[in-house]
């Protein structure tokens, strides 16, 4: 298939990637050029705008950075009428489920398909092709996509337009407040006099055992705080998980904190580290010396 790639950040290098190896004609566009030039050595074909990216394009990749840099490039820079008739849209960014409502019904006005769907599995899930998918949209266009999602990962429809988005709500409150439990759990520990990877390893396979604890908690440990999920989108997450909890008359007393936690860890100069950098928040909170150290 011909496949535009709007947006090559991490993530959309590796699915960009993922695309040219899997035999599609990719053309991918982004607005700092050199991130896209990364995929031209793959067979990609880089454009200087938008819009010539999606002209001849069969389904059109959003990997962008929130609901209104979607809006800014399908929208106010034309790309929606530069779309040829009856493409598909997939937008993987990160947005609000109602900002993902709206997009779909002014593209389904030009005659354009769109589908909502946010991933999980950060950067390694990108490059081994495990990312989880959350769907939101029309079944008919949840079936034409099914090809590309093959490549990334496991895709689930869960749902009308902005299902997906929701699902990945739910998923991001969960690594977002996981990720503190592991923190705030690990250095009780180490302040305690216990070791951390051992007391890491002695829960392992009991009931708080999970992937945040193996993988943010093994970072953790080894104070690895590289942006393998940056500690700013997951605040972005969970601010939008609070948005539309409020839209919606939902009270969501647990988000709230981690938000606020994680915004202050942003305040304090960590908000490009990974997401497991909470930990550092947290620590310095609680007087434990040579953490910033390390970073």
């Amino acid at each position: 298939m011909k496949i535009a790639v709007l947006g090559v950040g991490q993530m959309g290098y590796l699915l960009g990637r993922r695309l040219c190896e899997a035999g599609h004609t990719v053309h991918a566009w982004n607005r700092t050029r050199l991130k896209a030039d990364q995929l031209a050595p793959f067979g990609a074909t880089i454009h200087a705008e938008a819009t010539d990216a999606v002209r001849t394009a069969d389904i059109v990749i959003c990997l962008l950075e929130n609901g209104p840099a979607v809006n800014e490039v399908l929208f106010v820079g034309q790309v929606a009428q530069a779309l040829k008739a009856e493409a598909l849209v997939i937008d993987f960014s990160s947005i609000q489920p109602s900002e993902a409502r709206d997009h779909a019904a002014r593209l389904s006005a030009l005659g354009i398909s769109h589908l909502d769907a946010p991933m999980s599995g950060g950067t390694l899930g990108a490059e081994q092709g495990t990312l989880a998918i959350m769907v939101g949209g029309k079944p008919a266009a949840f079936s034409r996509a099914e090809a590309i999602f093959q490549v990334f990962g496991r895709a689930t429809h869960v749902g009308p337009h902005g299902a997906g988005q929701l699902a990945k709500l739910a998923n991001q409150m969960i690594v977002g407040i996981t990720i503190g439990a592991v923190a705030e759990a690990l250095l009780l520990c180490e302040k305690g006099g216990a070791k951390m990877a051992k007391v890491k390893e002695a829960i392992s396979g009991g009931f708080a055992d999970s992937r945040i604890l193996q993988v943010h908690g093994q970072r953790m440990v080894e104070r690895d705080f590289a942006p393998y999920g940056r500690m700013s989108i997951q605040h972005n997450d969970l601010r939008n998980a609070l948005a539309t909890a409020k839209e919606i008359g939902f009270d969501a007393p647990v988000t709230e904190m981690f938000e606020k936690l994680y915004r202050d860890g942003i305040e304090h100069g960590l908000g490009d580290l990974d997401q497991s950098a909470l930990f550092v928040e947290l620590a310095s909170r609680n007087g434990i010396n040579g953490v910033k150290d390390l970073l």
